[in-house]
């Protein structure tokens, strides 16, 4: 009978919305829930278990028996009428994890689900009130430690604002929310909880590093400013599906790691820096916490003469496997030490140049000063 039940468990994770995870969509889930009764991946099976089995009794699909009632539980109900339960009020602003995704964004997600039920109450949603103030540990941008903030953000003011003090009346700095973007970096940060702030300022982009020692803090934060941003484009742009205005709420970055650089002038020698690709903004810094890069690269189209190409130019030296980005005003030659990095690097570059440019795209290259700029025509 252990065994009839197995395979019915098989079938059952085969059907269209069970086979894939509840939680992350990761395909072909291998445990289940079954009193609450969701089939889910390895990882968010990890999650359901931190819960405590009050909340979520989780079992292997292959590995553990299964009685009568538990495979009942899961024929009754399945992944698609969990979430129509669970999920019956989330919120457009509220970013739901994918498998690739931060452990602190799926397990906060499936907390908010089953353990603090703020889909299904949505009175217990308090990043949606527009406004939210708390202390969160921030790097300082001088002796690199990190100290504890006070930050507030306003959507009446458009802002976040963060304070040395408490008692201080003037904060350290306000940043407007609709140039301000937050994406997770738990690693960069040295911190499960870690995140990182950018915004333009004066013509170069500012980042922030901040962390909180409470998961679903760090989360409620991120959901807040992707809350406010929101509404402020439904005031600018009325009638646009909010779906649509969602994309547009923050962004992670396409990709990041170390890169050999060398300047725009031959005799300058290959310098390794830490990269980051932020949609059409390539920045490179010495320290991957530094609070302003070295430089910025803006990626154009390629009809305007941008481009990604194997190798470097006749003359020039090339560092590891190198590549050449070209763009308007230059060449810049990097090096990687791998042949699979520097495919990933030029596929993501290419990628971005092949994309025509937005008003947004425009906006955003005029804002940014131009660093060192020695024209260099390769024919190449």
């Amino acid at each position: 009978m252990a065994e009839t039940r197995r395979r019915r468990l098989q079938e059952l994770v085969k059907k269209s919305g069970n086979n894939t995870c509840a939680e992350c969509g990761k395909k072909n889930p291998e445990w289940g829930s079954f009193n609450i009764g969701v089939f889910i991946c390895t990882s968010c099976a990890g999650f359901h278990r931190n819960l405590g089995s009050h909340i979520s009794k989780v079992k292997s699909l292959i590995l553990d028996n299964w009685d009568a009632e538990q495979l009942s539980k899961m024929e009754e109900i399945g992944n698609i009428k969990a979430k129509a339960k669970y999920e019956m009020f989330i919120p457009v602003c509220y970013r739901r994890p994918s498998s690739s995704d931060p452990d602190v964004l799926k397990e906060q997600f499936i907390r908010a689900k089953y353990e603090r039920e703020e889909f299904i109450h949505v009175d217990r949603q308090t990043y949606t009130t527009g406004f939210m103030d708390g202390y969160l540990w921030k790097r300082g941008k001088e002796d690199s430690r990190f100290q504890q903030r006070k930050f507030v953000l306003s959507e009446a003011d458009g802002t976040l604002k963060y304070f040395i003090k408490e008692s201080h009346k003037e904060p350290k700095a306000t940043i407007e929310i609709s140039k301000l973007n937050m994406t997770f970096c738990p690693k960069k940060v040295g911190n499960p909880n870690g995140a990182q702030l950018t915004y333009v300022r004066e013509g170069s982009t500012r980042n922030i590093f901040i962390y909180s020692s409470c998961g679903s803090a760090i989360v409620n934060w991120y959901m807040a400013i992707r809350s406010v941003k929101l509404n402020k484009l439904r005031v600018a742009y009325p009638g646009t599906c909010e779906l649509e205005l969602s994309q547009f709420l923050t962004r992670d970055f396409l990709k990041e790691g170390w890169m050999f650089k060398t300047g725009p002038r031959s005799t300058d020698a290959y310098k390794w820096r830490w990269f980051t690709l932020d949609d059409r903004k390539l920045m490179y810094l010495e320290d991957p916490q530094d609070p302003y890069p070295k430089g910025e690269v803006f990626l154009g189209y390629h009809a305007d003469g941008f481009a990604v190409k194997k190798g470097v130019p006749p003359g020039m030296k090339e560092q590891g496997y190198g590549f050449t980005l070209r763009t308007r005003d230059r060449i810049f030659l990097f090096g990687v030490q791998k042949e699979e990095d520097r495919t990933e690097w030029m596929k993501v570059l290419q990628s971005v140049i092949d994309r025509p440019l937005t008003p947004q795209d425009n906006t955003m290259a005029a804002n940014l000063v131009r660093k060192r700029g020695t024209i260099l025509n390769f024919i190449y």
